[in-house]
Formats: structure tokens, sequence, C-alpha cells
């Protein structure tokens, strides 16, 4: 595939996407779902999250692994602990349905959990935890995937790339927020990275033969490795927990043995909560916060997570995106 690039607006971008989707079976609710989820990933500069996932994404509603005409229902356990049923459809709808819920319930009582089951994810985790920031809350998510990344010490893959994605709310500011893989490198990235021919840095992950490599194509035939070695494997290994037994839901090896293998997003599910700054401290820590984070960016060569993603935003021209794989998806719309 070549590394050419075509400009195209974001408005082109969602109705590219969204006419992809309906014409392979997802319904309007969920094609509109998925296809703001894809725009805002390309909006922000996450470009493993956007277009590049609608070939994945059709690939799942054409072996009819995932139902494009799903409703998620939500099921109050306790006050404070939620769960979503996916329905065997995309998260991004499943999303839309559970996080206001989630949001008025740490609003009331500070604290609230959420998991969701039989969902199909194949996006970035920082929309979740975003939106729970707007509302004054704290946000905290993960999600497991099938394995692709060997724990420390192994060659083995076991876990998935297991993301976690954090965020704390600045009123009248843009949250602070992060999002990234546990393993190395995202697999998306390890993805276009082979693509499009570039190298990776060595200990990003080992080749087939479990030798340490800097080429992403044989990284992307063999496994990834956990980024910072055993402190990475054991975060790792929180998240398979966090979003397999304790949502209800499979561990990425399990993902694996039930999945048809068809390239599109494996069914799993995700873990997520919300907190009230407020109500837990008993106080407002906007100004405590705001001092901190002063100190944070007053040190030379820093910058708050998040920030590059918002600046990004401003920008509302056109993007750049891989010239084979707009043709690709308009060949599928």
């Amino acid at each position: 595939m070549t590394s050419k690039t075509i400009d195209i607006g974001l408005d082109e971008i969602f109705s590219l996407a969204k006419a992809a989707l309906i014409n392979h079976g997802a319904n309007e609710e969920n094609a509109d779902a998925v296809a703001n989820t894809v725009t805002n990933a390309e909006r922000d500069g996450s470009i493993s999250h956007g277009l590049f996932r609608i070939p994945g994404y059709i690939k799942a509603l054409q072996s009819k692994k995932v139902d494009g005409s799903a409703k998620p229902e939500i099921t109050e356990v306790t006050p404070v602990i939620l769960k979503c049923d996916a329905k065997n459809g995309f998260a991004p709808l499943a999303h839309q349905y559970g996080i206001k819920k989630l949001i008025e319930a740490a609003q009331k009582f500070g604290i609230a959990g959420l998991s969701i089951q039989r969902c199909h994810h194949f996006a970035a985790l920082w929309p979740e935890v975003e939106a729970i920031s707007e509302h004054g809350l704290v946000g905290l998510t993960s999600v497991s995937y099938m394995p692709g990344v060997a724990p420390s010490g192994g060659a083995t893959a076991l876990f998935g790339t297991n993301p976690i994605a954090f965020s704390w709310p600045r009123p009248g500011k843009n949250p602070i927020v992060f999002d990234m893989a546990t393993a190395s490198m995202a697999k998306g990235e390890i993805q276009i990275a082979a693509r499009d021919g570039h190298s990776v840095p060595l200990g990003t992950g080992l080749s087939s033969s479990g030798e340490l490599t800097t080429d992403a194509s044989e990284i992307d035939k063999g496994v990834l490795l956990p980024f910072g070695g055993h402190k990475g494997s054991v975060i790792a290994l929180m998240v398979e927990l966090l979003s397999g037994p304790l949502v209800g839901e499979t561990f990425s090896y399990e993902t694996k043995e039930r999945d048809n293998g068809d390239g599109g997003p494996a069914q799993g599910g995700q873990f997520i909560l919300a907190m009230s700054p407020e109500i837990i401290s008993g106080k407002d820590t906007s100004e405590q916060t705001e001092e901190f984070l002063k100190k944070y960016n007053d040190i030379d060569g820093t910058r708050l997570p998040g920030s590059r993603r918002h600046e990004n935003r401003k920008n509302i021209g056109p993007r750049a995106v891989n010239a084979d794989l707009i043709n690709t998806i308009k060949g599928l719309a």
C-alpha cells in the first residue's frame, strides 16, 4: 500500500464512513455512532483509530459477527453499578446509552461503575473518559482485546494491547486526558508502520522467531512487548482482570478462542468508572488542581496529557488520509 495521501474534510470523512457502514448492514443509529467516533479520531490526529478502522468494522458486519442493528440495554444493578448489554453490537452506541446514566449516578452518589458486555470495541478510549470529565467527573476505563502482547520475560502472546484511559475535569478548560496501550505501541500503529514501511524502536516487539526487531511487519507477525518491562506487564494483567471477569466478560485468550478470525473487532467487555472530586473530597478541588498543573507546565519540556489532541481539534480543515485507504472505503461505500 502506498503512503501517498489525499486531503479530505471532516464532513466527508463522516459521510464516507457512515455510507460504508450502512451499505454493509449497520442501521442509522449504529452507523452514526461509529462514524462519529472515527471522524473524531481523524480530527484529533489519532489516525490509527480513524478511517483506518473502517475496513475492520465492515469485515465484522460482512461475517455477521456483529449485529449492525443492535440496541444496547442498560440495567441498574445497584444505584451505583450499571450494566450495559451491547447486544453484540459496536461499542460506540453502547457508550452513548451507558455513559449518560453513569454520569447521572456519579453526580448523585460520588462514584459509579459501568460494565459493558458483548460489545465490539475497535476505537480509542479517550472519547469515553472525556465525555465523563465534561460533566465535572474523573473518568477511568480499560478494555482488553485478543492476545498480541507477551508478558515481560516471555515470547508468547497472552495479553491484548490492553489500553487504559484517564481524565480529570478542569472547569472552563480542556480536561486532562490520557489514553494509552499497555503495550509498547498500539496494534494499529504497528500496522500503519508496517503498511508505510517505517521502522519502530527496538524493544517494541519480537519477530515470529522470538527475536527483537525494528521491522514493524515482523512484529505484526510476532508479538508486541509491554511498555516499561515488568511494570507495564503487571498493568496489562490488571486490565485483563478489570475488563474480563470483573465485568462478566472474557480474558484476551478466551476472546480469541470464540472469535471467527475475520479481522474485525472481537467481542469483549469494558470497565468504566466515574468519580466526583467534589463529593469524594468534600470540597472544590479545581484551584488546588490548577496550582499543581501550573507547576507541571512550568517545567521545561513538559506538556499536559491530551494537549496535542486538543490543539489538533482547533484545526477544522481537511485531513491528509492514506490514498489507498480512501479508495478502499469508497469501494465499500
